[in-house]
């Protein structure tokens, strides 16, 4: 028996009759609450796949990042203040004046961070709803 008859005669004896084939359980209708639970729950494994980046650490480091967005300003206006008083005394405290500048320039950088995540996350759920 040459090889390619031998391997056409396994390959004949590997495939099983039609008998086989048919399922031995019965096959019961399918319920549209499982195949919508089913599909909700793999919209969400894969929602959550896509978003492993997400992690503690990115929310501590986006905490970071408006905490030194209000700060710097902040420091910044108080040493301009203390130059300023030093070299320009008055009757008027440049120090307070610039601190309290520089947090309200620091607070309204924050909330642009934090309205421009905020839109992020917004949008990236429209996009998933759809």
């Amino acid at each position: 028996m040459t090889e390619k008859n031998e391997i056409q005669q396994r390959s004949d004896n590997s495939t099983p009759s039609r008998k086989s084939e048919e399922p031995r359980h019965s096959t019961k209708p399918v319920h549209p609450h499982f195949v919508r639970e089913v599909g909700e729950r793999a919209v969400r494994k894969l929602r959550a796949r896509r978003h492993e980046s997400r992690t503690i650490w990115f929310g501590l480091g986006m905490m970071g990042l408006i905490g030194w967005s209000v700060v710097i300003p902040t420091l910044f206006g108080t040493m301009l203040g203390l130059w300023l008083d030093k070299h320009y005394p008055e009757g008027r405290s440049w120090t307070l004046a610039l601190l309290v500048g520089g947090l309200c320039i620091g607070c309204f950088n924050a909330w642009h961070w934090v309205a421009k995540e905020h839109q992020a996350i917004r949008e990236e759920q429209e996009e998933n709803d759809e």
